[in-house]
């Protein structure tokens, strides 16, 4: 395959729409915004495959945990980490493998 695009990605992180269309909402400030939306803005990734980090959503895992979000880095797809709600975004970063990432809240 001869066509490619770049990416300036460290990592690719991978949640699961339905679960967070399930918790309607769940993280951020106030609780109200999805999984990725939130660790966006926390992260201050960046926009589109120029930022530093991609968060994508993706259909469904498969895994539908009660009360949680399914996740998955790019870098360690054998290990899946189910979010709960509410939980803090530092500490989701620290899971996946990010860290407290500069640009953050």
């Amino acid at each position: 395959m001869k066509d490619r695009v770049r990416a300036n990605w460290s990592d690719a992180i991978l949640v699961c729409a339905k679960c967070s269309k399930k918790l309607d909402g769940g993280f951020g400030d106030k609780g109200r915004q999805p999984l990725a939306k939130a660790l966006r803005k926390h992260l201050g990734t960046g926009k589109g495959r120029k930022g530093r980090l991609g968060i994508v959503e993706v259909k469904c895992l498969g895994v539908c945990p009660r009360g949680a979000v399914t996740v998955i880095n790019g870098r360690e797809p054998g290990v899946w980490q189910l979010v709960p709600g509410g939980t803090d975004l530092d500490d989701v970063a620290d899971a996946l493998g990010l860290g407290t990432q500069e640009g953050g809240d």
